[in-house]
């Protein structure tokens, strides 16, 4: 490995520790969904007009 890139991951790990990039679409989830539905029997949008 070269140099550049030892370079530029510590820069990139000095970055995420100072200031960490929180993307919410990573770790949230909406409930359950099309597959949910499948596996049960049921159809999703029939669920979905209850709520």
């Amino acid at each position: 490995m070269t140099i550049w890139h030892h370079i530029t991951s510590y820069a990139f790990a000095i970055r995420e520790f100072v200031a960490p990039t929180y993307r919410p679409e990573r770790y949230y989830m909406r409930g359950p969904g099309p597959a949910c539905a499948r596996r049960r029997g049921g159809s999703f949008e029939a669920r979905a007009s209850f709520q």
